[in-house]
């Protein structure tokens, strides 16, 4: 944070990535906040919740890594999906992938 020539305020320079910063001025714009106000509440909430204002924790279980495992391994996550698959419990690949979207951002 640099000091400007104000004592009023501050100016805060920040990278995100384009298609965030897009994505969160669509809504904002729909909300009817500028951007800089949309981050000084941010910061103000910081201040009030003495941390971050939200739950930041990390997925109870991970997707599994094919990579990672050994032959062993692969075969059996392989034969529970397999099995899944016969009893009749099966989702959509597009269900899965935003699942995958939503709960890891991959």
């Amino acid at each position: 944070m640099t000091k400007a020539s104000s004592t009023r305020t501050s100016n805060v320079f920040a990278r995100v990535e384009p298609d965030i910063k897009e994505k969160a001025e669509q809504v904002l714009t729909q909300l009817g906040i500028p951007m800089s106000n949309a981050i000084g509440m941010f910061l103000r909430q910081i201040i009030m919740h003495r941390g971050i204002p939200f739950d930041m924790r990390l997925p109870a279980c991970k997707p599994v890594a094919m990579g990672a495992l050994t032959t062993a391994q692969l075969n059996t996550e392989l034969e529970k999906g397999y099995a899944g698959a016969m009893a009749g419990r099966h989702r959509s690949l597009k269900a899965v992938a935003d699942d995958m979207e939503r709960d890891y951002g991959i």
